[in-house]
């Protein structure tokens, strides 16, 4: 019997596999396809403290080798989370992780502090968002606003937290680095690649917003390197993603350092594809004579 339990700030999966945000709702839409309590855990859409329109559409084009967005995090907002998403992800035997977005470190705090008594497991903190207060620059892409935002969250949160870095950076380690010295429980990576796509026979952008995020298949080395890396410079729990497909994909990450895999573009083509990973790690592990999973964690190294 192979053992699939992975652990990430003290909170037991019963396997490595999660849902990546914002490619799965809450779950309702794909609880016909998946039995949810096959999963390790259910990562929600980013939730903000208060609802969010999103960007103007056109807001998804498809490129080679996965897809654009420029979604802009449109979500009800927390009150409405708490009441219809949580009771629905509740009724399954599977973590919930809550994607938490903001435009100021209180937009932060806010969230957390509401969730804080809520049945929720972990929170990722999704840095790749705009700081208003700071220009517009996203507070994943300055380490010092790194370190910041985490010792502010960790403050005010009575969950574990994930920092969830971008990988629009010049050195991935040093914001992994500035998330552990702030205090993250873990961290999830990567985020999508800022990308852009012109239409040439109108002659304008694909999207409405200009640029969008870069996700699915082609993504994948990068975000295996940067997993590595990650792994390497810091002490912390990992959780990789970027064009998972398979279960090969899943197993690729595991080797390169992640303690778990979020699954995201995959479910919008195929969504049975995280049951069908959870089973493909299993057949893998069979296949080799791997009886814990754990075993597999960074083994490649260099």
């Amino acid at each position: 019997m192979t053992d699939t339990r992975v652990n990430i700030a003290g909170v037991e999966l019963k396997n490595p596999v999660m849902t990546a945000s914002g490619t799965f709702g809450s779950g309702e839409e794909y609880a016909e396809f998946v039995d949810l309590s096959r999963l390790g855990a259910v990562v929600t859409k980013g939730v903000a403290n208060v609802p969010w329109p999103g960007n103007p559409t056109p807001r998804v084009a498809e490129v080679y080798g996965g897809m654009l967005n420029a979604i802009g995090l449109q979500n009800p907002g927390v009150d409405v989370f708490v009441r219809r998403d949580i009771p629905f992800l509740k009724k399954y035997d599977t973590k919930i992780v809550v994607n938490v977005c903001g435009r100021t470190a209180e937009d932060y705090i806010d969230v957390v502090e509401r969730l804080g008594d809520e049945p929720v497991d972990l929170l990722e903190i999704n840095i790749s968002c705009p700081n208003v207060k700071e220009g517009g620059i996203a507070f994943g892409q300055d380490p010092k606003a790194v370190e910041n935002i985490t010792r502010l969250v960790k403050s005010h949160a009575r969950q574990p937290v994930i920092m969830k870095l971008s990988p629009n950076v010049t050195d991935i380690t040093v914001m992994a680095k500035a998330a552990e010295a702030g205090g993250a429980d873990a961290l999830s990576l990567i985020n999508t690649l800022t990308g852009m796509k012109i239409d040439i026979h109108k002659r304008t952008f694909a999207l409405a917003n200009k640029t969008g995020g870069m996700s699915g298949p082609a993504v994948k080395p990068i975000a295996v390197r940067m997993v590595y890396q990650a792994a390497n410079a810091v002490k912390l729990p990992i959780i990789g993603m970027g064009g998972i497909v398979t279960a090969e994909d899943a197993v690729e990450f595991l080797l390169a350092g992640a303690t778990a895999v979020s699954v995201g573009t995959a479910n919008f083509f195929n969504p049975y594809a995280t049951v069908e990973i959870v089973e493909g790690i299993e057949n893998y592990m069979e296949q080799y004579g791997i009886a814990d999973v754990k075993e597999l964690i960074g083994a490649v190294k260099q």
